[in-house]
């Protein structure tokens, strides 16, 4: 294997592009892109891992936390973030990290990775537990923040996972799950940001969507722990459970209504022909699946 980081390495097929013109660019750039699919397809299996594993620790009561340094870091407080208005979940379900804190979201923060003390720092805020699961992301596998992160979880006994585009990443040392694309080499050499970062969104998203699907925040393909805080958000709700249950808008609306604006309870309202009350019940007796109630 070559000593150089595929990450690091330089892209043959794109040593010309400062003189493409701009379209050519951008048909290089898409063609790089699609090799990123094809390297996740061979990884599947590990991410099926993590997905269960996930799974098994929300329902155990325990948490999801990302640690990563740079793009990789802001991909997991992305992922992280959306969990709420997605599915409804706690905040403190699934919980994001970046080396260097808030202002690295925005900012460069100079040698972040490189610092052991920033990840001791979100660990003593995440206050990790046998329960969890910790995920290291970082394209090369080797920041000292993300080694940390996983190093010092595993001694606790939490379930480590890494993601990264090297398969000679240190991080991997350290993780029960190692998930790792073969990207290949950056359009612009060294910009991580690019193919690996790409792949990095698509894992964290079936991750993480697959945990919360396994745990029943979807029925069949409905996002039915949606948060109604906006209009749109709001007419989703509503025609979930018109097609779900199959009644026209204002019936829907009115149970939606008296359900508290909750998807679930509304649906189990109109399929039982129950109160709100009971269909709480109902949903609290299933872990709040909904499909095993109706």
């Amino acid at each position: 294997m070559n000593k150089i980081c595929i990450t690091e390495s330089r892209n043959q097929e794109t040593v010309d592009i400062d003189l493409m013109s701009s379209l050519e660019i951008v048909k290089t750039i898409n063609n790089e892109d699609k090799k990123v699919s094809l390297a996740i397809e061979t990884v599947l299996p590990q991410i099926a891992q993590a997905v269960d594993a996930v799974a098994n620790a929300f329902l155990q009561g325990g948490r999801l936390a990302y640690f990563g340094a740079g793009t990789s870091g802001r991909l997991g407080v992305l992922d992280a973030s959306e969990m709420l208005p997605t599915f409804g979940a706690d905040p403190s379900m699934v919980q994001g990290f970046i080396a260097g804190g808030e202002t690295a979201l925005r900012h460069p923060v100079e040698n972040a990775e490189d610092k052991e003390e920033f990840a001791l720092q979100d660990l003593q805020t995440f206050q990790p537990t046998p329960k969890d699961v910790i995920v290291a992301i970082s394209a090369n596998g080797k920041p000292a923040y993300c080694i940390t992160a996983l190093k010092e979880s595993k001694k606790i006994g939490c379930t480590t996972i890494a993601v990264s585009s090297n398969p000679n990443a240190e991080i991997a040392k350290f993780a029960d799950i190692f998930i790792n694309p073969i990207v290949g080499a950056e359009v612009i050499t060294g910009s991580s940001r690019m193919k690996s970062g790409t792949a990095q969104k698509m894992i964290l998203n079936m991750i993480s969507t697959g945990a919360m699907i396994k745990i029943g925040k979807t029925y069949e393909n409905y996002m039915i722990d949606l948060q109604p805080t906006n209009k749109k958000l709001i007419e989703r709700g509503i025609r979930f459970i018109s097609e779900i249950c199959r009644v026209d808008t204002q019936t829907a609306q009115k149970f939606f209504e008296e359900s508290g604006r909750q998807v679930k309870t509304a649906c189990v309202m109109i399929l039982k022909r129950c109160k709100k009350e009971e269909a709480e019940k109902l949903l609290a007796a299933q872990n709040g699946i909904l499909r095993k109630v109706i």
